[in-house]
């Protein structure tokens, strides 16, 4: 019996294998949430299949609980537990553990004392950052190891850097180690954010240097002051100057969730990391929005010189990481500039999806499709993942010529060979919902009919009107139940399902959203196309309808090889006696005065 107190469980498999570790505020009350056989999916259903034990640890609160999950995840790696990827290795600036420490960007850390600051989303900003400390600061870049009885000896000599200025020569004693280690304070400043009291300094230094009269060395820290206030400009984010906050935005995709980390001091970026997340099981947002920051910040605290932890972290809703930071406080902004620095953050969560999802639709089209007829199930609600697709559309003009069309998609993707037309045949007028429901009725009555496979998802383009005329086909041929049908107004891209007054609205940035408008587009433009070919159709009949000696069998001969009244003009005669017979054609070419030759 598990107890109503909060801890850690985990289930075992046959073999006692640990395949999954989670935390409860109430145990008895979250294991027992896996053996209910609703509101699961496949892959939850699939680990409790594998269940063959579990085991709990009860804890004095929930900030224990949090701790000692994360430290059994380590320890036993379970396969259903959150995944957290990096995907990638991020730049970082390292000041080297040496006399003299050089200052380089790597995407290797090594634990030798050196101090680590970053990491940074690109090179490129790594890269920027130290042109402009090595613009500021005379700084060696060789590798040598430099002693102080190597400098006392004569023992290096001074490369081309020191004579280009770029390096100030500790190596021959041209700088001593004191005044070396004033540089590389000032550039942890600059890489911690504190541009601000060295633009100070510098103006001081500068206005000290103009009163004694040395002009060339005023210009030199003014020229330093001004370039590190030109990047201290562009680093900043717009309004937020004087926030120190960390930022982290997360985006759900099914199954997969994509992370945005931003550590902003004084108004400027300073920190980011992004990072794509695989839930093994669905998971609950809120922890995974916990899993993603106690991640993030596990991995920064193995970088020395990375950085201490603001007092506010700016999230998009509360994680559940209860008292596990103590001193921070969670903001959910409204408004303002944390907010702004929240868009911030959802931009870059929805880059790093954007490119995770088009590399995954070139390099494994079978797992995207999978991706996204599993997304579609879960925004839809539906128990089965629509593999099996159908949209239906009306088209008419002033109720001539009304038809419609039906297209299917199969593993999110058009099935063109399955595209289907349809005349309307029992609605006189711009009858849409009458329509509508001749169609439906036609279409599933034939396929139970002929025992072919029904769709698990029916999309009508249009409203509640006509979503209700294709409910009420369903109902009449017995298909409530057995098949999901909403509707897709094109207005606002809201979702309508039959029997519930308000529509339902799919995230717009979405896979499913976008899958369900290109069906919709794709019926419209199927639909119009059939219309428009039975338009011009029509019109050649018509036009053909007055000429004498031309019967009703030739001028269906006529359109069905000609289409158009100017290609029939330009046919030879010979060709039109081959369709349509001498006679016929005769009193054609008399009709439009047309040369026999």
């Amino acid at each position: 019996m598990l107890p109503h107190s909060p801890g850690v469980y985990r289930f075992l498999d046959a073999s006692g294998t640990v395949i999954y570790v989670g935390k409860a505020k109430d145990l008895k009350n979250r294991v027992s949430q896996y053996f209910r056989s609703n509101g699961l999916n496949r892959k939850t259903q699939v680990m409790v299949s594998r269940i063959a034990d579990i085991q709990h640890t009860v804890v004095g609160s929930e900030s224990d609980a949090f701790l000692l999950e994360n430290n059994l995840i380590k320890q036993y790696q379970p396969r259903y537990n959150i995944l957290l990827k990096d995907g990638k290795t991020y730049p970082w600036i390292c000041l080297h553990n040496e006399k003299f420490p050089r200052v380089t960007v790597t995407r290797r850390f090594v634990r030798d004392g050196s101090k680590y600051f970053g990491p940074y989303s690109s090179a490129m900003h790594a890269h920027n950052l130290l042109s402009l400390i090595r613009s500021l600061y005379k700084l060696r870049t060789c590798s040598m190891s430099i002693t102080d009885d190597g400098i006392a000896r004569g023992k290096y000599k001074v490369c081309l850097d020191y004579h280009l200025g770029k390096c100030a020569g500790p190596c021959a004693g041209k700088m001593s180690e004191e005044e070396y280690g004033a540089q590389t304070e000032a550039i942890i400043q600059i890489l911690k954010g504190n541009s601000r009291s060295l633009i100070r300094d510098f103006e001081r230094r500068m206005k000290e240097c103009a009163a004694d009269l040395r002009f060339e060395e005023a210009q030199e820290w003014k020229e330093k002051m001004e370039l590190l206030e030109k990047h201290y400009a562009s680093s900043l984010i717009v309004n937020a100057r004087g926030i120190n906050v960390d930022v982290f935005y997360i985006i759900f995709e099914g199954l997969d969730a994509f992370g945005s980390f931003l550590r902003v001091h004084d108004g400027g970026i300073i920190q980011s990391m992004n990072m794509e997340i695989k839930m093994r099981i669905e998971e609950r947002e809120t922890e995974v929005l916990g899993s993603f920051i106690s991640g993030i910040y596990e991995k920064l605290d193995s970088f020395e010189g990375a950085g201490e932890r603001p007092s506010e972290i700016v999230v998009p809703f509360m994680p559940d990481m209860p008292e596990a930071l103590p001193g921070t406080v969670f903001t959910v902004p409204d408004r303002g500039d944390r907010l702004a620095l929240l868009e911030l953050g959802r931009k870059n969560a929805a880059a790093i999806k954007f490119e995770r999802l088009k590399h995954e639709e070139f390099v494994n089209p079978e797992e995207h499709s999978a991706r996204i007829v599993e997304n579609l199930r879960k925004d839809l609600g539906m128990d089965v993942p629509p593999v099996h697709i159908e949209c239906f559309d009306n088209s008419n003009i002033q109720g001539t010529n009304p038809v419609a069309s039906c297209v299917v998609f199969r593993d999110g993707a058009p099935s063109k060979k399955d595209y289907r037309h349809f005349n309307i045949k029992t609605v006189v007028g711009a009858n849409d919902f009458a329509s509508m429901k001749e169609v439906v009725n036609r279409r599933y009555t034939r396929l139970m009919a002929e025992g072919e496979e029904l769709p698990q998802l029916i999309v009508i383009d249009g409203g509640r009107g006509q979503v209700n005329a294709a409910y009420e086909a369903l109902d009449e041929i017995g298909l409530i139940g057995k098949v999901k049908l909403i509707g897709l107004a094109k207005r606002l891209e809201e979702i309508i399902v039959p029997g519930d007054p308000y529509p339902h609205f799919i995230d717009r940035n979405s896979t499913s959203l976008k899958v369900l408008m290109h069906i919709r587009d794709e019926a419209h433009r199927f639909g119009i196309t059939h219309h428009r070919n039975r338009r011009s159709a029509s019109s050649l009949v018509s036009e053909l309808d007055g000429i004498p000696g031309v019967g009703a069998v030739s001028r269906e001969k006529l359109v069905t090889k000609y289409k158009t009244i100017s290609k029939i003009k330009k046919a030879p005669y010979r060709e039109v006696v081959n369709v349509i017979g001498r006679r016929a054609a005769d009193a054609l070419f008399e009709w439009f005065a047309l040369d026999k030759s």
